[in-house]
């Protein structure tokens, strides 16, 4: 399969201020990004870094009194389609040292606080059934509702308000696949089908020695998704944080199939 992308932003500034832009795709060996061009206005100082994990990589930029952003490219997706329902969980002491990190709770995915509810929803389930049984049960009993949380919602926030956005939704998957010895991560994406059209978010599980794209919101199939970053969770790859007041104008995101 193969996209195309094309985002804008817009955003005005008081006075000089720092920002991070992570919003390319990741050249990959699943995906390979083909005329790609981003266009930044002009800035006091300008760098290349790593994103988390080295997947793609993050833009650090001093920005003056205006950011406007133009990116376009061009992805073609050779993603292989597997069910990871039918994967096994990966015995903890075969789990390399990066992945151990995906057990732990953090900032928005609090899965110390989620091992009963784990134990109590999933029981008898291990492994890759038991992540689709927790991606059913998110999409049963969560409410898909735009605005409905903030940049501070967690996934217990989420889990007690029974609503949320893609973030939310992925958030309280990792949780629920931690709390199960399961390492999970949160993965900033480009999804062919997301309505409405804009950054998507979902979650990496890992399962039979590799990981495994799984939208709980079910708006996008991981044949269809452009990986941007991942990180423990959405604090590790918004893809834009200013260190500074910011005044947002416009932002526009589209994906369409060649």
């Amino acid at each position: 399969m193969k996209l195309n992308i094309h985002t804008q932003l817009d955003y005005s500034f008081t006075e000089p201020t720092d920002v991070v832009l992570q919003l390319e795709a990741a050249p990959l060996d699943e995906q390979q990004v083909e005329a790609a061009y981003i266009a930044i206005s002009p800035t006091a100082a300008f760098a290349r870094v790593a994103g988390h994990d080295g997947i793609g990589d993050r833009v650090v930029l001093n920005v003056e009194s205006r950011l406007t952003v133009d990116y376009t490219a061009t992805v073609t997706l050779n993603r292989l389609a597997m069910d990871y329902a039918s994967l096994p969980a990966t015995a903890l002491h075969a789990l390399p040292g990066g992945v151990l990190d995906y057990l732990a709770a953090s900032r928005f995915c609090p899965s110390d606080l989620f091992g009963t509810v784990a134990e109590s929803e999933f029981a008898g389930l291990a492994g890759g059934a038991r992540i689709a049984a927790i991606s059913d049960w998110i999409g049963h009993y969560l409410t898909y509702m735009a605005g409905s949380s903030t940049q501070y919602t967690t996934a217990m926030d989420t889990f007690v308000a029974r609503q949320g956005v893609c973030r939310d939704y992925a958030h309280l998957l990792i949780t629920l696949a931690r709390a199960s010895e399961i390492p999970a991560r949160f993965s900033s994406v480009y999804g062919l089908g997301v309505e409405p059209q804009d950054f998507h978010a979902v979650a990496e599980v890992f399962l039979g020695d590799a990981w495994h794209l799984v939208d709980p919101t079910g708006m996008a199939d991981p044949s269809g998704i452009v990986r941007i970053g991942a990180g423990r969770d959405a604090a590790d790859v918004p893809f834009l944080s200013s260190f500074g007041f910011a005044t947002f104008i416009g932002q526009s995101v589209e994906v369409w199939e060649v």
